[in-house]
């Protein structure tokens, strides 16, 4: 009994590290595309990587359709 709570505990301790780390990539991005001005280059990639994103989710599509 004392061993399940001690994984439950790491299993808790890892989940809420990894929303930390997630919050904080977040806040840095936002930091960066704000504040260094990033925001015309990000949205240009952005752009750029539409349509092959599209190609893949239509091949994507296709092959879930075809089974």
């Amino acid at each position: 009994m004392a061993e399940e709570k001690k994984a439950e505990g790491k299993k808790v301790f890892s989940a809420l590290f990894k929303v930390v780390l997630g919050l904080v990539f977040l806040g840095l991005a936002a930091y960066l595309l704000v504040k260094w001005g990033w925001w015309h280059d990000s949205w240009k990639l952005v752009k750029g990587c539409a349509g092959p994103f599209l190609v893949l989710a239509g091949i994507i599509t296709l092959a879930i359709a075809k089974e």
